[in-house]
């Protein structure tokens, strides 16, 4: 097998590639960042499987996790599969289903209650909302942006994001909150949370203020991110319906075995429910 050489203009002509799939630019920017790596890594030389299969053993003694390790292959797959160099692709690890949920990764009812308590109490009623808008509707933070004026008077946002579209409702209560906040901030239409400039809070800056509120709130930093509020969402939805098929829908899941990541108990409930089998005589 012939080795190839990776070029700045691949790299480029991948990223034309991958905007016209219409992925979204997180996922084209963790995609392109995945490459990249493996491009400083090979510094010019030519790849062949062998070297790719050689950054995989490079990746696994460096401690990488296991997901990220599986994410960053998938990237170099697609990038390769795009090349047309197929034969340089390479399996992922193979990782057993996970059975629960450690509890330092884990955000519970009660901790999300108190970074709600706290960004009130701080005196930011945006932030307040944002967490209550995340968890009260399940959706992504990317997501933010299709809640509007327009959205909370009818009750119902219309999410359009990787090709697809879904219904997201807004409960009563969280509805009256937000109907309040735009009369007050004296938003007439368009998305809810913005900055002082008029645009759409990002990611990192949401981030970055939930981060604030953790030494305040007694809540690990490490449980505290917006994917997490989601995860939570998809707890109690299913704690109360039991219907994993639903749920996917709600969350806009192409798969149920996404869902099933969401809906993991954390350790303490896999062993309470074991110890109450009471199968030890």
């Amino acid at each position: 097998m012939k080795g190839r050489i990776l070029t700045n203009e691949a790299i480029k002509d991948f990223e034309i590639f991958l905007r016209e799939e219409e992925k979204s630019e997180n996922t084209i920017e963790k995609y392109l960042r995945d490459v990249r790596a493996f491009s400083a890594y090979v510094d010019g030389d030519r790849i062949t499987k062998e070297t790719v299969i050689t950054y995989k053993n490079k990746l696994i003694n460096e401690n990488y996790a296991v997901r990220s390790i599986n994410s960053m292959l998938a990237s170099l797959n697609s990038f390769f599969a795009f090349l047309g160099w197929s034969d340089c692709k390479v399996k992922s690890i193979k990782l057993q289903r996970q059975v629960y949920c450690p509890e330092e990764k884990e955000l519970t009812k009660a901790e999300y209650m108190r970074l709600v308590n706290t960004a009130k109490q701080k005196g930011n009623e945006r932030l307040n909302l944002i967490l209550q808008t995340i968890c009260g509707t399940g959706i992504r933070v990317s997501e933010l942006q299709f809640i509007t004026v327009e959205a909370i008077k009818n009750g119902e946002a219309i999410v359009s994001l990787k090709g697809k579209t879904r219904s997201v409702f807004v409960v009563k209560e969280l509805r009256k909150k937000l109907l309040r906040y735009v009369r007050e901030q004296g938003i007439k239409s368009g998305a809810i949370f913005i900055t002082r400039t008029g645009k759409p809070m990002s990611r990192t800056n949401i981030w970055r203020e939930m981060k604030n509120l953790c030494e305040s709130a007694g809540v690990n930093p490490k449980k505290v991110f917006p994917h997490n509020l989601r995860h939570l969402f998809a707890r109690v939805f299913y704690g109360i319906e039991k219907d994993i098929a639903k749920l996917a829908d709600i969350l806009g899941h192409s798969s149920i075995n996404t869902t099933r990541i969401y809906i993991i108990s954390t350790g303490t409930e896999h062993r309470n429910r074991m110890e109450n089998m009471h199968l030890i005589v």
